[in-house]
């Protein structure tokens, strides 16, 4: 009963802190957009990767939390469909987004000299088709679970795993050798790219350290670069999101291979699902200091317009 209790909080507080924290994270890098001289490409990507993860949050931490504190049997198998594929996609649209913004924030530090400055988005407007390319892919590779996923109101005796709100029914061989692979594929692929360019920022960070001491042991004054300062913001949300990824992988790997149910380590992996969804914002928000300069500017720009309101 204790250990019911423990879940039911860490669940509804993960639910709400990373609910919460990727709607600071966007609204605040949308105000950066918008209010901004300069539309910068990296605010658009992370006001996206905030969308994904705040749906990955609702479609399953909130049904889990509202399970958890013993409301069951909630959901027809309308709704129960929609949240599973919703999670699904939303999920791995947040794996591509993850990757696009290491790739794009590789890019935009590299040296001027680089072959990889041409590369550079000319426009903000430019990542969108990038969005649109990321929703089309997983929505097609998850469209099996449409099928598969059903509510547990429904009295229907073969299922494969439970979800204390929705039932999966067992899939086809078939269906099974199609969808695996390309889930597959489609991490292999957006991880290795976000392996590559984690790899060549740690490689310029270092050559900007040697710089740096350089500079300091000929005692000049410098400051390190926006560009670079960010690039250690997006290495420090890759390293959240391998952690979280592969526990999760390694973690759901035991529990497939187990022949008994384990209900600490069923929780942990449910917790590790949501584990980057919500500190990947907290992560942002304690790099950056999103909200300190949010409201700096917010206050700066009342107290203007009251001393100017003032006067007239």
């Amino acid at each position: 009963m204790f250990l019911k209790f423990i879940k039911e909080i860490i669940f509804f507080f993960m639910t709400v802190l990373g609910m919460l924290g990727n709607i600071s994270v966007s609204v605040n890098y949308m105000i950066s957009w918008w209010g901004g001289p300069e539309k910068k490409p990296i605010h658009l990507i992370l006001i996206h990767l905030a969308f994904a993860n705040f749906l990955i949050l609702f479609s399953k931490g909130v049904p889990n939390t509202v399970v958890a504190l013993g409301l069951r049997n909630f959901l027809d198998d309308i709704v129960c469909k929609i949240l599973i594929y919703l999670q699904r996609v939303a999920r791995g649209v947040s794996i591509c987004t993850s990757s696009l913004l290491t790739v794009v924030q590789a890019i935009i530090i590299s040296p001027r000299a680089s072959g990889w400055r041409r590369l550079r988005p000319q426009s903000a407007w430019h990542i969108l088709s990038f969005f649109s390319f990321f929703w089309i892919l997983n929505a097609l590779i998850s469209v099996n679970l449409i099928c598969s996923a059903t509510s547990i109101n429904l009295n229907i005796s073969q299922f494969k795993s439970e979800d204390n709100y929705c039932y999966f029914m067992l899939e086809s061989q078939k269906t099974k050798w199609i969808v695996l692979p390309l889930m597959v594929l489609r991490d292999s692929v957006f991880q290795g790219a976000m392996g590559a360019a984690s790899g060549y920022m740690v490689h310029l960070l270092h050559k900007h350290h040697q710089h740096v001491l350089h500079l300091q042991n000929s005692k000049l004054l410098y400051r390190t670069p926006p560009e670079l300062r960010a690039a250690q913001s997006v290495l420090l949300l890759m390293l959240c999101f391998v952690f979280f990824y592969w526990s999760d992988c390694a973690f759901s790997l035991f529990l497939s291979l187990s022949l008994v149910y384990n209900f600490l380590m069923v929780n942990i992996q449910k917790f590790l699902v949501l584990g980057y969804a919500t500190f990947s914002p907290v992560v942002l928000i304690h790099r950056d200091g999103l909200l300190t300069e949010c409201w700096h500017a917010q206050w700066e720009k009342l107290g203007k317009y009251l001393s100017n309101f003032s006067i007239q």
